[in-house]
């Protein structure tokens, strides 16, 4: 199956256009480094921002290599394949910068803005698309509200479980403190024990007669 190309474009979102240069811009430089060593190739680089920040890489000397490719660039007599490739390519940016206008004035009306020149069928257009848009995010909402009923339930439940086997537990522990009490009753007021708690002093048999006198 032929998979068709993927179409480039700018990216909107100025944060993440900013993220998207740093890293390319850090893996295009290390690229370029990767080359001149591996190869032994005289590599010169040269990056501006859209802020107009500069960041470049050579091998060598910069201006040495710019004087070398002018030097060949002078030495290259024009090719017209290139000539109608440039024009192409001119003829294709001109289109690109017609189709991001266009996507731009059509943002700014689904913002509500630039709709003084808007004819009652652009009008209706945008009310519906507005609509249909609307329509997507509350289904959306919808399902991320029941996604987090169903994590609530799921909670609830694992805390009811955890509940449980404590309270079982804790009626084990309660029922063998019981059992250990039983073990040991206490003797109340007045019961006959036969543990001897007095001191007697003398040979056995006085002892007995003392206890037990005839």
């Amino acid at each position: 199956m032929v998979r068709g190309k993927t179409q480039m474009k700018r990216i909107e979102n100025a944060t993440s256009r900013q993220v998207t240069f740093s890293k390319r811009r850090n893996g295009l430089l290390k690229k370029a480094f990767e080359l001149s060593v591996l190869c032994d190739a005289d590599v010169a680089l040269i990056i501006f921002s859209s802020r107009g920040k500069l960041y470049e890489f050579a091998s060598s000397s910069m201006q040495e290599t710019i004087e070398r490719y002018r030097s060949q660039v002078k030495d290259v007599q024009p090719d017209t394949s290139s000539v109608e490739d440039v024009q192409h390519l001119k003829n294709e940016t001109t289109t690109m910068a017609r189709k991001v206008e266009l996507l731009e004035a059509a943002k700014r009306k689904l913002l509500g803005e630039a709709l003084g020149a808007s004819s009652i069928e652009e009008l209706i257009r945008t009310e519906q698309q507005l609509e249909r848009g609307v329509r997507l995010i509350r289904a959306r909402k919808m399902q991320v509200y029941n996604e987090q009923i169903e994590q609530l339930k799921a909670k609830e439940k694992l805390l009811a479980d955890e509940n449980a086997i404590l309270t079982e537990k804790f009626q084990i522990q309660k029922d063998q403190e019981t059992e250990m009490r039983a073990d040991f009753p206490v003797l109340e007021n007045g019961e006959n024990s036969d543990v001897e708690t007095e001191l007697f002093i003398g040979p056995p048999e006085t002892r007995m007669k003392q206890r037990w006198p005839n």
